[in-house]
């Protein structure tokens, strides 16, 4: 595997959708539907899952893709794959609250070991570099090649005063009753993947999340947490969250910087 070409690769594509995104975003018409499961759909998913998978079998046509919005590829058997969600956080989008992102990861023998997550209504973009290290880019976004970035670690957290970061559109008594078991400082919201990386910079030590995802809505942010030094473990025993189930559906998790004491469910 040639981990500078997928980087570069994956990284283009996430701009070149967040493109088509935002065009879909600034019209009055967002074509939004309804899928099979009741969950929403918009044009801008549609666009940006055909410029993403579109791509990415043109460069990688030997690596299994898994993509939410084409489910012909859910019967992908294997725990390496390519795995995407063209627009996380549709809810966001439709609501015109920004926090929607473009999610791109590679997944090796179950772990995500690579990942972009790209908010372009946001304008911040998040990788893993071919070291396997995650990074920030903070520069302006050029397709061709990525601009200044700076390395992104996770936080030495205070568990007498932790930062918690939750869903805005997901957020529940279950997982406030589970929030209450620490010391909180502070919590703050935010859609999408993008809790992941503000567990990643260090701006969050931890994201509990008890309630139904896919593992196309995890694996992006998971690999960038997981390039920064952090965590995502199930809830039920603490082990590894690990990728390449059957269905794709994820159990309950946390995402947290190390350093957090844990607390059982």
């Amino acid at each position: 595997m040639n981990y500078e070409k997928l980087v570069s690769v994956m990284r283009r594509l996430s701009l070149e959708a967040g493109d088509r995104i935002m065009e879909i975003y600034a019209q009055g018409d967002l074509g939004v539907e309804t899928k099979a499961d009741h969950s929403p759909v918009t044009a801008a998913d549609k666009a940006a899952d055909r410029v993403i998978s579109d791509g990415l079998r043109a460069d990688f046509p030997d690596i299994p893709l898994v993509t939410e919005e084409q489910a012909a590829t859910h019967a992908v058997d294997g725990r390496t794959f390519l795995i995407v969600d063209p627009l996380d956080g549709t809810k966001e989008f439709i609501h015109r609250r920004g926090d929607f992102t473009v999610n791109i990861a590679l997944v090796e023998d179950g772990v995500p070991t690579y990942g972009v997550v790209y908010a372009p209504a946001r304008e911040r973009m998040f990788f893993t570099q071919a070291n396997g290290k995650s990074v920030e880019e903070t520069g302006i976004f050029v397709k061709e090649a990525p601009g200044a970035v700076r390395p992104i670690t996770v936080s030495a957290a205070d568990n007498d005063a932790l930062m918690v970061v939750a869903s805005k559109s997901h957020r529940d008594q279950a997982t406030d009753d589970y929030i209450n078991k620490y010391k909180v400082a502070d919590m703050t919201s935010a859609g999408s993947s993008l809790k992941f990386c503000l567990i990643a910079t260090g701006e969050a030590d931890l994201y509990p999340r008890l309630g139904r995802t896919m593992e196309w809505d995890t694996a992006a942010g998971h690999a960038v947490l997981r390039g920064a030094g952090g965590e995502v473990v199930r809830f039920d025993d603490l082990s590894p969250l690990t990728y390449g189930k059957t269905g794709f559906e994820n159990p309950f998790f946390i995402a947290h910087a190390p350093s957090v004491e844990l607390k059982e469910g």
